[in-house]
């Protein structure tokens, strides 16, 4: 009987190089299905090559970010469900570049587990690929990294990375706010990628919950609400921005609204927002409830139900949220923009 080749040391050790061979060829129709036109090259190489085709953009200026998904791998490690986690990764980057107005081309992605899990780094690398079509970009390369006793057993991390294309002209800094703008806030899914940790403590460590536990709030498992994947804008802004002069946007991310649309506001600038102008969904209630958390740290940890803030002049603020509707997002009304003086750059009204 002939002896079973053996893998090498370094496979004794935790790092399987044909397994990681073998990752790549697995994944390689799924990626592809992502490529456009501009994409020069396939995985598997050193680099990832991407030509840009500039059209009518006279001053090309180039607008990356880079971003992770946070304790909410933790959910997807508790679930043993990898196929959505992904979707978030591409959300989180290409909405921040999104809000500089500018169009995602490409992403990279960065996988770093104990030792490869085939069967969840196939399907973690699905939802990026799910995410990228949704974003209408190319996921040109990334790498996989194999770190043995790094990690806990079936534990991994994820970085995405992002780059698009604006025109200098086009650029969107909050620069040209003005008093008596509009705020159009853009429904969020959920909790999005942010607050986790103190999700996962409330629910897990005070509340006793289980991932099984179905909430009548929300109509279903604590599962299924916590794995909702984050929300790609691309569509809905890239629609606006090719019939209205968009004077700023917000992603409301870590930090909630109370952080993340100073971070656009001129400062004479102050943004009034009407908390009953909307309603979020159970899950933000819920989390309060449970866990005694104030309204004003709510704002300031979570989005409370709002993904984006859109600012935009008064004569455009009903077009403006007709069109996000027609898109098949909720906009809402949320507030203006009025001269700040010494008081806070956002303010809360009832």
């Amino acid at each position: 009987m002939a002896k079973e080749k053996s893998k090498g040391k370094y496979a004794e050790a935790g790092v399987d190089i044909e397994a990681g061979r073998g990752f790549v060829e697995a994944i390689r129709p799924i990626v592809r299905k992502t490529y456009k036109s501009n994409v020069l090259s396939d995985i598997g190489g050193f680099a990832g090559l991407f030509s840009v085709h500039l059209g009518n953009i006279k001053n090309p200026v180039l607008v990356s970010s880079t971003d992770g998904v946070g304790t909410k791998l933790k959910v997807a490690f508790m679930l043993n469900k990898h196929d959505t986690i992904g979707i978030d990764l591409v959300a989180m980057c290409v909405n921040d570049i999104l809000v500089q107005g500018a169009t995602p081309l490409f992403f990279l992605d960065y996988l770093s587990m104990g030792s490869l899990n085939h069967d969840s780094a196939v399907e973690i690398i699905r939802g990026i690929s799910r995410g990228c079509k949704e974003a209408n970009c190319a996921l040109i390369g990334g790498e996989t990294a194999e770190m043995p006793g790094f990690y806990a057993e079936n534990e991994y991390d994820l970085a995405g990375f992002s780059v698009g294309l604006v025109d200098a002209d086009r650029i969107i800094d909050g620069s040209e706010i003005a008093i008596g703008h509009q705020l159009i806030g853009v429904g969020s899914s959920g909790l999005h990628s942010n607050g986790y940790s103190l999700v996962r403590k409330i629910i897990f460590e005070g509340l006793k919950m289980s991932l099984d536990d179905h909430v009548e709030e929300f109509g279903r498992t604590v599962g299924e609400e916590l794995l909702t994947p984050t929300k790609i804008y691309v569509k809905t802004v890239l629609s606006l921005l090719k019939n209205f002069q968009i004077f700023g946007i917000s992603h409301i991310t870590g930090g909630g609204i109370t952080e993340n649309l100073p971070r656009i506001l001129p400062s004479n600038c102050q943004a009034l927002i009407s908390r009953s102008s909307w309603t979020p969904q159970p899950i933000f209630d819920f989390i309060r409830k449970a866990g005694n958390i104030t309204d004003e740290e709510m704002m300031r940890t979570f989005n409370i139900g709002i993904g984006l803030i859109i600012v935009v002049a008064e004569k455009d603020s009903q077009d403006v949220m007709q069109q996000i509707e027609a898109i098949g997002e909720k906009a809402f009304p949320i507030g203006w923009i009025e001269e700040r003086g010494k008081s806070p750059a956002v303010k809360f009204i009832d």
